[in-house]
């Protein structure tokens, strides 16, 4: 599968994925939840979606497949790649403030997204 192909459904699913995660942080930290909180609960509601998709659309092929090692080894990218986004909102939203938080989001996560996505090809859905 050609990186092009592979880089075009990547970034299709993803901004899928962001959609929903900014909009549950947006709407959850609207509310009141604390931005960290908030980030954790989007990240995890993109990356509920994401896994499957990349995994049986993007990344699909004989070296390839979606099972339990792939879903740790996807696990422990996600665990890093939140850590850096969680802190590096918190830290917007201390400083400048939450609607800034909001505005620096998709730099942020467009940033951890090709960290991803180069995570993914070479190493999550691998055999």
């Amino acid at each position: 599968m050609s990186l092009t192909r592979q880089g075009r459904a990547y970034l299709s699913i993803g901004i899928l994925q962001w959609l929903l995660d900014w909009g549950v942080l947006v709407a959850l930290s609207r509310a009141g939840m604390t931005i960290e909180a908030a980030n954790l609960v989007g990240r995890i509601a993109g990356a509920m979606l994401g896994f499957w998709l990349n995994g049986r659309v993007t990344f699909a092929g004989d070296e390839t497949t979606v099972g339990r090692p792939q879903l740790a080894r996807f696990g422990l990218m996600w665990v890093g790649t939140t850590i850096v986004s969680t802190w590096s909102l918190g830290t917007i939203d201390d400083i400048v403030g939450l609607q800034w938080a909001w505005v620096a989001k998709p730099g942020v996560e467009l940033v951890l997204g090709i960290v991803g996505f180069l995570g993914s090809r070479h190493w999550v859905y691998r055999r």
